[in-house]
């Protein structure tokens, strides 16, 4: 396919197409698709370990006595009470009480702070930042200018410490430090997408190639892969991980997303009291985990009952791990109690899905 112009591209773009890999647009960059085929990909991160090209992420720095406070009230879950080389998963939120975006906040010294924003919405989520931020407070957003890196899957720890600067292994899940890898500057965090063990690896953008190899190299013997974007989507559609502009954006509130165990509502933050009614009445309709029998279900798709419309897909596929077709979507409350029966409608037939227990996939601890 031809790739439309005035696409950003990564560092990394040159390693990709070294790789074989297939590059499409994606949130206005072009990115890494496939290598060697995304059930293939997808089978190396849940069995061995897979490298993603994730630069196309922004990463926005805080600096200042007041930045832990000032993101506390921007973000649902608990800031205030992040402790220094502690990650954590949250909502940005508006006054309506919807989803600006979700975020992973890094508390990496006692005044300094790193929250990771999805592509799509760095130009947004910089302004809407900038708009509550108080004087005392320095932003910087570094999105441009960093590259992220992220082995993933269960021999992702061994083979990073061969290229670290420290054994990785001791970081907790969710947590951050800062260190070398492959000789550069890097922040590393135990955080991913993908519902198996794994890092993220943050540096500047003129350091990225050089990681990008080392852990390629590292990781050779292991049966490592380079990852792209189709499994990358497979891999956090079994772990029942949200993808924004699919289960959430403005128009959705946490409740109903079934991310309420991100929001902190003894605390004040952005949208905070519209959360917390919604909390409380109960929302009209909820995100369901579908199995779908016969077909697989798309972002998009009709979801119906009985023959009438009453919901929608956000996101399907075939689970190359559960080996079933996949969905989330949006239904009624009273039809998203695990066990209810619904259909997915697919080219205009009504193919019987089963609402079930999520995720679809969790690894064995």
């Amino acid at each position: 396919m031809s790739i439309e112009a005035g696409l950003r591209r990564t560092p990394l773009y040159e390693r990709h197409l070294a790789l074989g890999a297939r590059m499409v647009p994606f949130a206005g960059w072009e990115m890494p698709i496939q290598y060697a085929g995304i059930v293939t990909e997808h089978r190396a991160v849940r069995g061995a370990a897979g490298l993603f090209d994730l630069s196309h992420m922004g990463e926005f720095w805080f600096e200042g006595p007041g930045a832990l406070r000032a993101l506390d009230g921007l973000i649902s879950s608990d800031i205030a009470g992040l402790a220094v080389g502690h990650a954590r998963y949250g909502l940005l939120t508006n006054e309506q009480g919807t989803i600006v975006d979700d975020v992973i906040t890094y508390r990496v010294a006692a005044e300094r702070v790193m929250v990771v924003v999805n592509a799509s919405n760095i130009e947004k989520d910089a302004a809407h930042v900038r708009r509550h931020l108080p004087s005392d407070v320095r932003f910087d957003d570094r999105s441009m200018q960093t590259a992220l890196i992220a082995p993933q899957g269960p021999r992702a720890a061994a083979i990073l410490s061969r290229a670290a600067g420290m054994n990785v292994d001791d970081l907790m899940p969710f947590g951050v430090a800062e260190t070398t890898v492959a000789g550069a500057k890097a922040t590393v965090a135990r955080t991913g997408y993908t519902g198996e063990d794994g890092f993220e690896v943050f540096v500047s953008n003129g350091d990225a190639a050089r990681v990008w190899d080392a852990i390629l190299e590292a990781g050779k013997d292991d049966g490592i892969q380079p990852i792209g974007l189709g499994a990358r989507d497979t891999l956090r559609l079994e772990s029942r991980f949200s993808l924004y502009g699919n289960e959430i954006d403005e128009t959705t509130n946490p409740i109903e997303a079934g991310l309420a165990w991100t929001c902190k509502l003894d605390k004040e933050f952005l949208g905070r009291d519209r959360i917390a009614q919604v909390k409380e009445a109960g929302p009209a309709r909820r995100i369901a985990g579908l199995v779908v029998n016969g077909g697989v279900a798309r972002h998009g798709h009709p979801v119906a009952k009985d023959g009438a419309i009453v919901g929608v897909v956000t996101s399907g596929t075939f689970g190359p791990t559960v080996e079933k077709n996949i969905a989330l979507a949006y239904v009624p409350a009273e039809l998203a109690k695990v066990g209810s029966q619904v259909s997915a409608r697919i080219r205009e037939k009504d193919v019987p899905a089963t609402v079930v227990k999520t995720p679809f996939y969790r690894r064995a601890t």
